[in-house]
């Protein structure tokens, strides 16, 4: 263990550039989600289309497989990335699929009453989805980002793959150096079982925030 300590700044080193791929990647999958699955209800069948494109495409494919093409074969077609950008891509787009689809199901279970109520009030399709559904979707997406948020921050260990300096990539700088297995890998697990839990916190009060006060409207025309 003294080696384990010995080595303690390169952990807490992997440990904020985990937290940073984390967090960027978080932020990328949350933009996606919501233009993705908005695009779905759109007017213009091309735009469904490309949005099923990507969907199926980034959801059929392996996360690994898109970061070592982001990081290996773009360059080869002129377009370069630092690690850590292609680790924040694959990772974001890759979970950015997924949660197009919870943003769908969610927008999807508002009653049809709040639909036909905005309508009424002559609302334009931004006012619709702005003022009325996405306020009632918010609650219904949470809990399932929040799983996402946890499958996210565990998908960035695979990010060493393409040498990114996380938590992951430290332990096996560790394990090569000392000879070491048990502990390097025993000290992640605990640093990634607290930030998972420090995320499930983190959502759980976002969950509060936003179900605080709302009350649920039942639609008396069912």
């Amino acid at each position: 263990m003294d080696s384990i300590i010995e080595y303690s700044p390169i952990l807490i080193k992997g440990t904020i550039t985990t937290i940073q791929l984390t967090l960027a990647s978080a932020v990328l999958a949350l933009t996606i989600s919501f233009i993705v699955g908005l695009a779905r209800f759109s007017r213009h069948r091309s735009v469904r289309a490309a949005a099923i494109c990507y969907l199926e495409f980034f959801r059929g494919t392996s996360a690994i497989v898109q970061m070592f093409f982001m990081y290996y074969v773009l360059p080869l077609m002129g377009v370069h990335f630092s690690p850590l950008t292609a680790g924040i891509l694959a990772c974001g787009c890759n979970l950015g699929s997924y949660g197009s689809e919870v943003v769908r199901g969610a927008i999807q279970s508002v009653s049809r009453g709040q639909h036909e109520a905005a309508l009424a009030l002559n609302y334009t399709t931004y006012q619709r989805y702005r003022y009325v559904l996405i306020p009632q979707a918010i609650p219904v997406m949470i809990p399932t980002f929040s799983n996402l948020l946890i499958e996210l921050m565990k998908l960035t260990a695979v990010a060493s793959l393409i040498t990114i300096s996380d938590l992951t990539f430290m332990a096996q700088i560790i394990r090569v150096q000392t000879a070491l297995t048990l502990e390097p890998f025993l000290v992640i697990l605990v640093i990634y079982f607290i930030i998972a839990t420090l995320l499930v916190q983190f959502t759980k009060l976002v969950e509060r925030k936003f179900s605080k006060g709302r009350q649920v409207v039942s639609d008396g025309g069912r």
